[in-house]
């Protein structure tokens, strides 16, 4: 008889997905697999772990050729969306969740990571062409359009190497802890642009300056 307790307990305690279908997307781009974590261009997957934290959920649900979970930001019913298809072949997971939802590339948000901003900046655009962005290039190709808002995460520009070297270099400790605030307030950021206020979220957090933080740096594990 406890056992049956417990379970009604358990389930009751379930966090419970949003009812109906997603009318946005919020995306962040990366590579799969553990030798990817920390990297740069992974900055856009750790700011979805961020956001699906802010939620209480996990993208952990394979589907669209993404690691993917529902969750609702400000009454708006979201697919919170990881491909894992490779940061080249990202349309392919945005380009079939879109089509099977009927969601058009303005209700589409993508996480992804800039290598002309510093560590905790960012830089929120209604649109755009793919500023030599393979993944953003690869969406822009799958969805026919470059309407989509994007929030660009400073990685930092290039010191040394070749372009692939640093994109694929792993972020430090110090550019985690500047980053911190920024993979916060892509969740409001976030949620302005779904409101239909993206010059609010423009004007809010185009002009953010990095500061430290208290985050462990297990967060940043994606």
């Amino acid at each position: 008889m406890a056992d049956i307790f417990e379970l009604f307990k358990k389930i009751g305690s379930e966090k419970k997905e949003p009812a109906g279908a997603p009318t946005h997307l919020i995306v962040g781009l990366g590579n799969p697999g553990s030798e990817y974590i920390r990297t740069r261009h992974n900055a856009g997957f750790i700011a979805a772990d961020h956001i699906a934290r802010r939620c209480a959920a996990e993208c952990t649900r394979v589907r669209f050729h993404s690691m993917n979970a529902s969750v609702e930001i400000g009454g708006h019913r979201v697919l919170l969306m990881k491909p894992q298809t490779f940061m080249n072949q990202s349309g392919q997971a945005v380009g079939e969740a879109a089509a099977f939802y009927k969601i058009p590339p303005e209700n589409i948000i993508v996480l992804v990571d800039d290598i002309y901003l510093p560590p905790g900046r960012m830089r929120i655009r209604a649109g755009g062409t793919d500023g030599g962005h393979n993944g953003l290039k690869d969406i822009i190709y799958h969805l026919g359009a470059d309407t989509f808002p994007r929030i660009r995460i400073g990685v930092g520009e290039k010191k040394q190497g070749d372009l692939v070297s640093w994109v694929l270099g792993k972020l430090g400790d110090a550019d985690l802890e500047q980053m911190a605030p920024c993979f916060a307030a892509c969740y409001e950021a976030a949620a302005l642009i779904m409101d239909g206020k993206p010059e609010e979220a423009m004007g809010r957090f185009n002009g953010m300056k990095p500061a430290p933080s208290q985050k462990t740096q297990a967060e940043y594990d994606t």
